[in-house]
C-alpha cells in the first residue's frame, strides 16, 4: 500500500508540470479567442497595432464588440522578436564556447571551479539589473560612441548604415540578452568539453594542431548534436525576455528596423508596457489581443524547447 501511495505521488509530482502547461495554453486559448477570432490569421502579418478610439462608442465587427478604428497586427513584434533572440545567439555562441574551452582546458583545476562559478553566477542577476545596467551604461556609451563609430566606418554594410540613432535598439537589445544566455551556453558546453576523451585532444595536439585547431577541428564536431540543442535552449530564453528589453529596446510601435540600431519592440516587452493602456478599453478586446500575443510567444517558446529537447535525446541515443 505504502509504494503505491509513493507510486501515485510521483506520478502526480511528475504530471503537475505538463499539466500547468496545458491549462496555461488552454486558459490563454479561451480568453484571446475572441481576439483570435476577430483578427485571423493576418494577426501575425500586418503591421497595424491600434487601440482605436477609446472614447468612442463601441462597434460590431464580425460579431465582436471593439472600439472604433481598433486594429491588431504584431508583425513588428515577430520580426523584434526574432531579430534580437538570434542576433543575441550569434553574439553568445563564440563567447560562451570559447569560455567554456578555457575554463575546462587552460586553466588549473584550483581555479577553474571558481572562475566557473563566477560565469555561472551571471544566471542568477535577475533580468532588471541587466536592463538597468544597459540603460546606465550601455545606451550612453554605445549611442554615443560606438554606434556612430561603426556608421561612419562600416556603414556601407548592410543594415550597418543609416542614423546611428540613440542608443535603443536591436543591436543594444541582442548584447544585452547574449550576456544573460552565455552562462547557459557556457555551463552546458563545459560539461560536454570535459566528457571528451582525453587522448582525442592529446592525439590533436601531437599532430601539431594549435589548441584553436583542436577546439574546431576535433572537439566541435563530437559536441555539434550537443552545441544545437543548448543554442535553441538558450533562443528560447531570450524570446521570452521581458524586462530588460522594456529597458533597452525603445519600445518601437508599428515600424519595422532598417538597420540594427533603430528601436525595436518584443512580444514580451510589449505585453508588459502596452497592459496599462489595454486596460482602458471597455471592450477589453485591447486586453485579449495581448492575451493573444502572450499564446503566440508561449507556442513559439514550447516549439523552440520541445526542438532542443529531441535534438538533445538524439544525441543520447546515437552515443
Amino acid at each position: 500500500m505504502k509504494v503505491s501511495v509513493f507510486r501515485i505521488g510521483l506520478v502526480g509530482t511528475a504530471s503537475f508540470l505538463p499539466l500547468s502547461l496545458i491549462a496555461l495554453v488552454v486558459f490563454l486559448t479561451a480568453y484571446s479567442w475572441p481576439a483570435i477570432h476577430y483578427n485571423g490569421l493576418q494577426f501575425l502579418w500586418t503591421n497595424d497595432w491600434n487601440l482605436g478610439n477609446l472614447y468612442g462608442n463601441p462597434v460590431e465587427i464580425h460579431g465582436q464588440q471593439v472600439m472604433p478604428g481598433a486594429r491588431y497586427g504584431i508583425r513588428f513584434l515577430v520580426v523584434g522578436t526574432l531579430a534580437s533572440s538570434f542576433l543575441a545567439l550569434l553574439f553568445a555562441l563564440p563567447i560562451a564556447v570559447g569560455a567554456a574551452y578555457f575554463l575546462v582546458e587552460m586553466v588549473p583545476k584550483w581555479l577553474s571551479g571558481p572562475l566557473a562559478l563566477l560565469v555561472d553566477l551571471l544566471a542568477a542577476i535577475p533580468s532588471v539589473v541587466f536592463g538597468l545596467w544597459g540603460y546606465a551604461l550601455l545606451i550612453p556609451f554605445l549611442g554615443q560612441t560606438v554606434y556612430p563609430w561603426m556608421t561612419q566606418h562600416i556603414g556601407f554594410i548592410p543594415y550597418f548604415g543609416g542614423s546611428a540613432g540613440s542608443g535603443y535598439g536591436l543591436l543594444t537589445t541582442a548584447i544585452v540578452l547574449a550576456f544573460m544566455i552565455i552562462p547557459l551556453i557556457s555551463a552546458t558546453m563545459r560539461e560536454g568539453i570535459s566528457a571528451i576523451e582525453p587522448s582525442l585532444k592529446e592525439a590533436g595536439l601531437g599532430l601539431g594542431l594549435n589548441r584553436l585547431e583542436v577546439l574546431w577541428n576535433i572537439i566541435l564536431p563530437k559536441l555539434k548534436t550537443t552545441l544545437v540543442g543548448v543554442s535553441i535552449l538558450a533562443l528560447g530564453r531570450a524570446l521570452g525576455e521581458t524586462m530588460a528589453v522594456v529597458m533597452v529596446s525603445g519600445n518601437a510601435l508599428n515600424y519595422l528596423p532598417n538597420n540594427i540600431y533603430t528601436p525595436i519592440s518584443t512580444m514580451a516587452a510589449f505585453i508588459v508596457s502596452q497592459l496599462e493602456s489595454a486596460l482602458q478599453d471597455p471592450t477589453n478586446m485591447a486586453v485579449e489581443a495581448l492575451a493573444e500575443i502572450a499564446l503566440v510567444l508561449l507556442l513559439l517558446t514550447v516549439i523552440v524547447n520541445v526542438v532542443a529537447r529531441m535534438i538533445l535525446w538524439g544525441a543520447k541515443v546515437r552515443s
